[in-house]
């Protein structure tokens, strides 16, 4: 087992030291694990420990990036808003008047694509993905089609009720596309990764060289694996590692909803972003507008902004959660603390969520 840690904004601090410790003892539930605390203006904490690669033994450090998975969405909620502050998109804009070729009436606007109150099925996506030697080849677009064909009912009136959706964050990358006239991953690029200082090795679209990203994994023997054979196809299963399955390196079709790689440094910097008095991404409407709960057409709250979940109670923070085959996540902001954290694990069954329950209190996130 490797670990390092820092924590530039408090040296020496047992708020660290602890956070450090407790990063360590998560080990035996992911054979990897990131974990970062940020404020407006610091690191609070940055933690990296385990293996990137365990049969290899190559450690995990702060600069090594893992699939982020649905944490991706709230980029590209990001994304489409900096395009409504532009006045070039509108929130109520019929989705269909941007994208004529989608089998779903009228009555759905983006609005209801960013506050998942859309109606749009949520097939399981864990076989939406392909191999990265298959990626320059790869057409998104009719994918996209195919899978839309496959579910061309809606479940609900949108607008009707929250429902989360995969197949419409992955619309919200076509609108992107087709308001700014840029590729999804080459906006996101220029507008939102350039902006925040990012390069490509760090936070992007396609995996870099081999030894700076995570192998992803699934425990041997759990649950999950059992039932692997319904949700992997084969060609993306690897080898045993001790008690680890290897998941081989996979892009998702639809980067909108869940392309990113990324590590939790670099995510960190997209959540400090967040915190300040002034956003480098967003302007005070936008900023409003990602950060206000929102509600149903008929006005009933639910637990989304237009791009995060919102967790109620005393202790509210909003957060997206990214999981997939190999990978698990979880960023958060905690508005009232005024601080951010992000954890990545190299374990799909990493219960990510308890894990930052209990170490982001070190640091006073979440107090009433």
């Amino acid at each position: 087992m490797t670990q390092s840690a820092s924590a530039p904004g408090q040296p020496g601090s047992s708020a660290a030291a602890r956070a450090s410790e407790r990063l360590a003892a998560a080990l035996p539930s992911a054979p990897g694990l990131q974990h970062v605390v940020v404020g407006p203006e610091a690191i609070l904490f940055e933690g990296a420990a385990g293996w990137a690669d365990v049969l290899g033994r190559r450690p995990l450090e702060p600069s090594t990036t893992l699939m982020a998975y649905s944490m991706t969405k709230t980029v590209t909620a990001v994304a489409a808003l900096q395009l409504v502050e532009r006045g070039v998109l509108s929130l109520e804009e019929p989705v269909r008047s941007l994208l004529p070729e989608i089998p779903y009436d009228g009555r759905l606007r983006v609005r209801h694509l960013l506050a998942q109150t859309s109606g749009i099925p949520n097939p399981l996506p864990l076989r939406w993905v392909h191999l990265p030697k298959e990626h320059a080849a790869f057409d998104e677009k009719a994918m996209l089609a195919r899978r839309l064909a496959e579910h061309p009912r809606l479940r609900f009136p949108p607008g009707a009720r929250y429902a989360y959706s995969n197949l419409s964050y992955w619309l919200l990358g076509r609108v992107v596309e087709v308001v700014s006239g840029t590729a999804y991953p080459a906006y996101v690029r220029a507008n939102v990764l350039d902006r925040l200082g990012l390069s490509p090795e760090e936070i992007g679209f396609e995996i870099p060289a081999p030894g700076r990203h995570a192998r992803g994994y699934l425990p041997r023997w759990s649950a999950m694996s059992l039932l692997r054979p319904l949700l992997l196809d084969s060609r993306f299963v690897g080898r045993s590692e001790g008690r680890w399955l290897q998941v081989k390196d996979a892009y998702l079709d639809g980067p909108a909803f869940g392309g990113l790689v990324a590590s939790a440094r670099a995510m960190a910097s997209f959540l400090r972003d967040q915190l300040g008095e002034e956003s480098v991404l967003l302007g005070p409407e936008g900023r409003r507008l990602l950060r206000e709960r929102q509600a149903t057409d008929a006005g009933a709250p639910i637990r989304m902004t237009l791009g995060w979940h919102v967790a109620p109670g005393p202790r509210a923070f909003l957060y997206k959660e990214g999981g997939g085959a190999g990978f698990h996540s979880e960023m958060r902001v905690y508005p009232r603390a005024r601080i951010a954290s992000v954890a990545m694990a190299s374990s799909a069954a990493f219960d990510v969520k308890r894990f930052l329950d209990v170490a982001d209190r070190e640091f006073g996130a979440g107090e009433a």
